[in-house]
């Protein structure tokens, strides 16, 4: 019955072959697994490096494929490229190397009448918990705070730039968790102590960091 359906209405497409069963080579996708697994008695063989389906279940199969060729053109390595390429050339992604580029900068706005602490590790609404190093002079212009600190809403105080570092695996240790969660005025201020589940994110990514540091170090020398 399934030869008979296959040859009354056959499919098609450079990713199936025809042998004792039908079998289906395509670049790995989520979708087009999900597809398959859904069609009986079809399994991987790992020798042929292929999924074979027997003529028995061709109607399933037949049902389901415009959805498995589309899936996986789509995960062809070319338009995997050009799907890149794209995406490098969007707003999107310009949006993301601009507010790469600024936390690169270590700065921070904070409200010139309410400074945080200097030296010791605080939570921040866009750079996690960082420690504050100075303060300058200079006032934040009102369009960089739109662009990059949506916190920093308030028209009614003036918002001074302030030097941050990241914070060490240390200093985090020694750092007393707060008991609540920020306030909504802690958050629009844009610094609060940070609570415990916020400190074990921090230390855990301090941890990594020292890790690969001191393996860069110890690393093989010529």
């Amino acid at each position: 019955k399934g030869r008979d359906a296959f040859a009354f209405d056959p499919i098609s497409s450079p990713y199936l072959e025809i042998a004792d069963d039908l079998l289906i080579r395509t670049p790995y996708s989520k979708t087009l697994l999900r597809e398959l697994h859904e069609i009986p008695w079809a399994s991987w063989d790992n020798e042929l490096r292929a999924w074979r389906v027997p003529f028995r279940s061709y109607e399933e199969l037949r049902r389901r494929w415009p959805i498995i060729e589309e899936a996986a053109r789509h995960s062809e390595p070319e338009e995997r490229k050009r799907r890149r390429e794209a995406e490098s050339d969007s707003e999107a992604q310009r949006t993301r190397r601009l507010r790469y580029a600024e936390r690169r900068r270590h700065r921070y706005p904070v409200p010139s009448e309410d400074l945080p602490p200097m030296g010791r590790p605080v939570a921040t609404e866009q750079c996690g918990v960082v420690v504050f190093t100075d303060v300058s002079g200079e006032l934040v212009e009102p369009s960089v705070l739109a662009a990059f600190y949506p916190h920093a809403r308030r028209t009614d105080i003036d918002y001074a730039w302030g030097t941050w570092r990241s914070a060490t695996l240390t200093e985090l240790i020694r750092t007393w968790p707060a008991r609540r969660e920020a306030s909504e005025m802690e958050r629009s201020r844009g610094w609060w102590q940070p609570t415990l589940p916020e400190l074990r994110v921090a230390r855990r990514n301090a941890r990594t960091i020292e890790r690969r540091r001191r393996n860069r170090d110890l690393g093989p020398t010529s």
